[in-house]
């Protein structure tokens, strides 16, 4: 019983913390592309049209976007924010779901003055949609200004039409007003073929290494390309340490569970001590009748962890199709069924119950019979 109860709790809580890291990476890759290309040095890079042509026969990449991203002064009806303006193409919303993240409105028309803003950034600056009597503002400085003598001189100045809220994450909400490219550059004074960076969808299976080789290569080398695990590695690594964290604390929860099969085993041992001595004497060794407590210990561990197991994995699929435990009234308690964490338990279970078995059946000792 204690192996079993110890099973599904670990094989329970592992599940549970996969649901929740799938649910925490799911905001981030609402923004995120499949793979993003960043300069080297500097904040931006060129894109010619025959590195375009290399890039569209790529074998894998469903679609790329060419984007412009910096931080920028946004001015409203008095009050003021600095976050991120990302220019974006008529290709961004082939890369990633942001446009079907609405709050309110509807994604930007290109070539156009109009923006989709975060809902983080329009509780800051109280700013609604289609508002005529106030002017959404941008500001971005220029470059090369020595000496400055008017505000004419020293930004660039854009009025912005916002026709969109997207809602994803406290954090995401706070982050970007995303707009036209080619207005982007304007205000940034970049060249039409300058960018910030590029992103890509990949096909489903497509070789992640292979493509990142040949885009280094169509870049000479002159860009990073990173994936989202890297472009959030932050984010990656304390849900990983997260993730170990829990799986150590309840694997010492089943080590301590198994002290009692090494009691029970010990037990056995004292008990049948007469019945080892008769089948010592008949001419068996020690050896083999050490081996007959460890396939004991071990057949019950496995037994234990087979039950454990299938108990969870009922509780988990009960929780995924029926939503019994909710964290609010629409959010369900996120779980997620994974072999991985299936062989994880069992392999946990199997090491520890054999180290457990052998520990109990080295009592098994010549003195002991004599």
């Amino acid at each position: 019983m204690g192996i079993i109860v110890g099973t599904l709790a670990l094989f329970v809580v592992l599940s549970v913390f996969s649901g929740l890291r799938d649910f925490s990476l799911s905001f981030s890759n609402t923004i995120d592309p499949d793979l993003k290309a960043n300069p080297i040095q500097g904040k931006s890079f060129f894109i010619s049209p025959a590195q375009e042509k290399q890039i569209s026969a790529i074998e894998g990449i469903a679609s790329y976007s060419k984007v412009v991203e910096e931080r920028v002064l946004f001015f409203f009806d008095g009050k003021e924010q600095v976050t991120y303006l990302k220019g974006v193409d008529a290709n961004y919303t082939k890369i990633n779901d942001v446009s079907q993240n609405l709050y309110n409105g509807k994604w930007l028309r290109y070539n156009t003055a109009e923006v989709v803003v975060g809902y983080g950034i329009t509780q800051k600056l109280s700013l609604g949609l289609f508002d005529f009597n106030n002017a959404f503002e941008v500001y971005v400085p220029r470059k090369g200004k020595a000496l400055i003598e008017s505000e004419a001189e020293a930004f660039n100045k854009a009025e912005l039409i916002p026709i969109g809220i997207y809602a994803i994450s406290e954090d995401l909400d706070s982050k970007y007003v995303f707009a036209d490219l080619r207005l982007s550059q304007d205000l940034l004074e970049y060249k039409p073929n300058q960018v910030s960076a590029v992103e890509f969808k990949l096909k489903p299976n497509a070789d992640e290494a292979k493509i990142t080789e040949k885009l280094n290569a169509v870049f000479d080398n002159k860009i990073e390309i990173k994936n989202r695990a890297q472009l959030n590695a932050t984010l990656y690594k304390m849900l990983n340490t997260e993730n170990i964290a829990v799986y150590l604390i309840f694997t010492l929860v089943i080590i301590i569970a198994l002290f009692n099969l090494i009691g029970a085993l010990i037990m056995m041992i004292l008990d049948k001590k007469s019945n080892l001595k008769t089948l010592y004497n008949l001419g068996s060794e020690v050896k083999d009748l050490k081996k007959i407590f460890l396939l004991q210990g071990s057949l019950l561990t496995i037994f234990g962890g087979i039950v454990g197991l299938i108990l969870g994995i009922f509780v988990v699929i009960i929780q995924q199709q029926f939503r019994l435990i909710m964290i609010t009234e629409s959010l369900p308690y996120p779980v997620v069924f994974s072999i991985q964490n299936v062989l994880i338990v069992m392999g946990t279970i199997i090491a520890l119950g054999f180290i457990s078995s052998w520990i109990a059946s080295s009592r098994v000792t010549k003195k002991l019979l004599d």
